[in-house]
Parts: C-alpha cells; structure tokens; sequence
C-alpha cells in the first residue's frame, strides 16, 4: 500500500469497549472479582423514558400553588394498631451504620424528620443517633441478624423485613475488615478489622409458609403495634409481592436494580435483576388480583433522583418511594468541591463507588474518625430536607398539571412513553399513539 494512501481510523469494538477490556486486563492481574458499590452503572429503560400528559382541554389542571395537592401517605394501615402517617411519600432506603458513619446515620435521621418522613436503620442494628433523630425509625430485619435485638426491635416505629435489595438479588453484603471499626464490630458481634460477608438468605425460614410465621412472631413481640415491611429485590415481582402479602406483609417495598448498594460484585449489580421501571406494573397487578391495592401499601425503590420520578412512580400505582444514593449526594458524597482528593483515590467526584473502602473524603461511607468528623450532622440534615422538599413540591407541581389534587390520584393515563421498551414495562402508550405492546391499540 502507498504510503500516502489515507489509512481507515481504527475501530474499537463495541463488545470488547475500554472499560471492559480493563476489567479482563484486570481479572487476569489480580485473580479476583470487583466489588463496589453506587447501583448499575449501565443505561437502562428508567422514569426518563415516560412522560405527563398535562392538562389542556380535556383535562383541567388546578391552579398553581392557590389549589392544595396533598402528599401525606399512611403507611402500614393493614394489620397494625399504629401505621406510619408519614407527611410526603419519599421515605429514607435502608444504609448501615458500618456501612456509612455514625455522623451520616444521625444527619438521615434530622433531614427525613425535618421533612416529615422515615429512615430505616439498614444492616447492623440500631444506633442511639439515628433514633434520637429519627421521628420515625423503619428497622431492618435481615438475613444476618447483625445487631438484632427485640429491644431495638420495639424501639422502631416499624419493622422492614429484608428477603432481597435490587443491586444484588440473590445475594448477601459485604462489610471489609477496614470499615470494622471497636464500635461496629461490637454492635454485630464480630470481630475487629475482618471482613464480614451477609448472608443471603434468612437462617430460620426457607419459604413463603415460614415468612408468615416470623411476620406473626415480630407481630407479637411488638404488640401488634409495629407495620411489618416484607422488601424485595426486582427478580419476579408479581409473585414476590403476592407472596408477601399472603403473608401477612403490611407493606412491600420492590427495589429495583438501579438500587444502590455500599459493596457486592459488579457481576450482581449489571447482570442481576430487573430495571425498577419493569418492577411496578406487575407489582401493582399482583395487588389488584388479591384485592389489596393501596391496602397493602407498595413502596418503590432504585434510582429515584428527583420529583418527576416520584410523580411516575405513584402514577403507575406506588403508594411511595424510597432513595438511598441520592439521599447520600444531597448530605455531600461525590461532591466536586472534593475533587482532587477523589483523584488521589484514583476515581472522581462524579463516579467514587469504593464506598466500601472506607477511605470517602466526603466523611459518608466511611469508619475513620477522622474522616468522618468532616461531616457536620446538622448541615447535612438540612440539605436532607431541602432535598426532599425539593421533590415533594416537583411531583405536586407535576400533579397540579395533570389536574391532581393529590399526588395519590396520579394514575397511568396520566402517562405516555417515549421507546416501546418504556411502554411495555409502564403499561403505558407509546407517545402520540393508543398502543401498548401486547394489548394493541392503535
């Protein structure tokens, strides 16, 4: 060939892309697998992907901010003598203290509370800072029993039995030796400084049978007072929701794979589980045929940042949802004031996922006193409230629209979809069209 004949660029594959060529490069260096944390990374079919249809002639919107649109969600109202009345439906996800730091649980507690929802404890017991702070304190019961204790357990304002969290189906947590502080390691009863891995399933129940048995023996130690949670990761929701409320669950919160964790195998994050937006619609299906809608409360989980996305989720039948990494960004994780020193950990601010090292600048993730000193509880509660504020008056300005006057008389009409993807999973038509995959239309 002459060589002043014009070469072809060189083309990368779309298979083997940079990213996964170093994860080879790496796997082949190391003989180990990733772990990290902050949820799939991969762009899949979400809340972006539908949008409202707003009022005009046939419909008739309220007026601005002169027209109440109400937000308050009671949730628990099936069995328990004392249901949580919560005054917005955006609750605080599950986070462990050892997973973040004492100061990061305390600052949940103030922000929910200032705004006038709930936190919940997440794995390794209940701290006295989180539940001074906490108005209302959901407590997790998980598969490792770390930090359990019946104490704790009537402490709690309600109780959330964990089968599953979206991130990692299937799968047990993990909490590396660094983050095993004298504190921690004293709450799980483990020991200092050794890395420690959740199970994966409950040690005393194998099956639906079984989860009706303990729902009734939590009922009982706790007076039948407490609203009883079942949560599942989004695998099979229609008969994983089903089964939770033939159960006895009062509540189900679905948690989708867009679910933040601290730290699984990346394997389990991308490849595991489905997208939240598939989760609902067969969620609130499972409901309708037993007759249980909004009877049983469904709390959403996995990727919610912002108003809009609360406003769709309820639209498409949950009474509520929860956020977790977004509740983590708004005290100030991945802050790109913090940007040279999320360089010097090899990462930045907009991508720092190695939570579960324990090295976070930020004073969030992390067991080092120091560290975590950086993080002022009460700052970081108020950006909380903000925060939640924020996307309590975004849904109410998006409800107003579609003629709502309460957020909980959004509905899927209310709804279209911008790809077939979207419309099949919401249930919804595709925009500017009558047509739902696999129901026709026009």
């Amino acid at each position: 060939m002459d060589m002043n004949t014009p070469r072809t660029p060189p083309r990368k594959s779309a298979t083997f892309d940079d990213y996964t060529l170093a994860e080879i490069r790496r796997a082949a260096t190391t003989g180990i697998y990733d772990i990290r944390g902050a949820g799939a990374k991969r762009k899949l079919p979400h809340f972006d992907d539908l949008l409202f249809l707003g009022a005009s002639i046939s419909r008739y919107p309220l007026e601005g901010y002169r027209e109440k649109c109400g937000t308050d969600v009671v949730l628990g109202t099936r069995f328990a003598k004392k249901p949580l009345e919560l005054k917005i439906p955006i609750t605080i996800a599950g986070m462990s203290f050892g997973s973040l730091s004492a100061q990061a649980k305390e600052a949940l507690g103030r922000g929910a509370s200032m705004a006038g929802t709930s936190t919940t404890t997440g794995d390794g017991g209940m701290t006295p800072e989180e539940r001074g702070q906490s108005k209302h304190l959901v407590y997790q019961y998980l598969p490792s029993r770390y930090g359990m204790n019946p104490d704790d357990l009537r402490k709690a304002d309600a109780i959330e039995v964990v089968v599953g969290q979206g991130a990692k189906p299937g799968g047990g947590g993990m909490l590396l030796g660094q983050k095993i502080s004298d504190r921690v390691a004293q709450m799980r009863c483990l020991p200092k400084g050794i890395d420690q891995r959740s199970a994966c399933r409950h040690p005393d129940w194998t099956g639906p049978d079984d989860l009706e048995i303990k729902i009734h023996e939590l009922r009982e130690i706790t007076m039948w007072e407490k609203p009883i949670y079942v949560k599942v990761g989004g695998t099979r929701p229609y008969y994983d929701v089903a089964l939770a409320v033939k159960s006895g669950a009062d509540v189900v919160v679905l948690d989708g794979m867009q679910g933040g964790t601290a730290a699984t195998q990346e394997v389990f994050i991308e490849h595991v589980g489905i997208p939240t937006l598939a989760c609902i619609r067969p969620a609130v299906k499972a409901l309708q045929d037993l007759g249980m809608h909004r009877k049983v409360q469904l709390i959403v989980s996995g990727g919610i940042r912002s108003g809009a996305d609360v406003a769709k989720a309820l639209a498409l039948g949950a009474d509520a949802v929860a956020i977790g990494t977004a509740a983590l960004v708004a005290l100030g994780d991945n802050d790109p004031h913090l940007e040279e020193e999320y360089r010097a950990l090899g990462t930045t601010a907009g991508a720092y996922d190695d939570w579960h090292e324990g090295r976070d600048p930020a004073g969030i993730t992390t067991q080092d006193p120091v560290l975590a000193a950086r993080l002022d509880p009460v700052k970081a509660g108020r950006r909380l409230s903000n925060y939640l504020k924020v996307m309590t008056l975004e849904a109410q300005t998006v409800a107003r629209a579609c003629g709502k006057s309460h957020l909980h008389n959004l509905e899927p009409e209310d709804l279209c979809a911008l790809t077939v993807e979207a419309a099949a999973m919401a249930q919804v038509p595709l925009a500017g069209t009558g047509w739902i995959p696999g129901r026709g239309g026009y």
